[in-house]
């Protein structure tokens, strides 16, 4: 069992910038690849970005070259950075754990969808002002 706490969410204007951080516990935080997701009003769950267990990256196409996705093995707890805020981006952020069998046993486009992970957290809503 894993437990996930997202911390950080909060009303920024656009063009600014937050932190997301997810805390972890339970299992060993170095075995599971870790996934952001969000959800705004209306619209389904979509992906953000993953980090592997060897710290391979990968993005939405909505968010490359904004966010930052980085994990702290030692302190279990993995960020999101996120910068140049749109209005677009506000939703509930969602951190998520999947196992990952081994560093080498990593695709993107697996790790992209929401099947994978086995653990949610509760949530940050982020709001992004015009």
């Amino acid at each position: 069992q894993v437990q996930l706490v997202e911390s950080g969410g909060a009303l920024v204007q656009a063009g600014g910038s937050l932190r997301l951080s997810c805390a972890a516990s339970g299992r060993t935080f170095s075995n599971y690849a870790m996934g952001w997701f969000r959800q705004a009003p209306g619209k389904e769950r979509e992906f953000v970005a993953t980090i592997s267990r060897s710290d391979s990256t990968y993005y939405a196409e909505s968010v490359k070259g904004r966010f930052t996705i980085s994990r702290d093995n030692a302190k279990n707890t993995v960020y999101l950075l996120m910068n140049s805020l749109k209005p677009e981006d506000t939703a509930v952020y969602y951190c998520a754990a999947a196992a990952q069998p081994a560093p080498g046993y990593y695709s993107n486009s697996y790790y992209s969808r929401p099947t994978p992970y086995g653990y949610w957290g509760q949530g940050t809503q982020v709001t992004v002002s015009s």
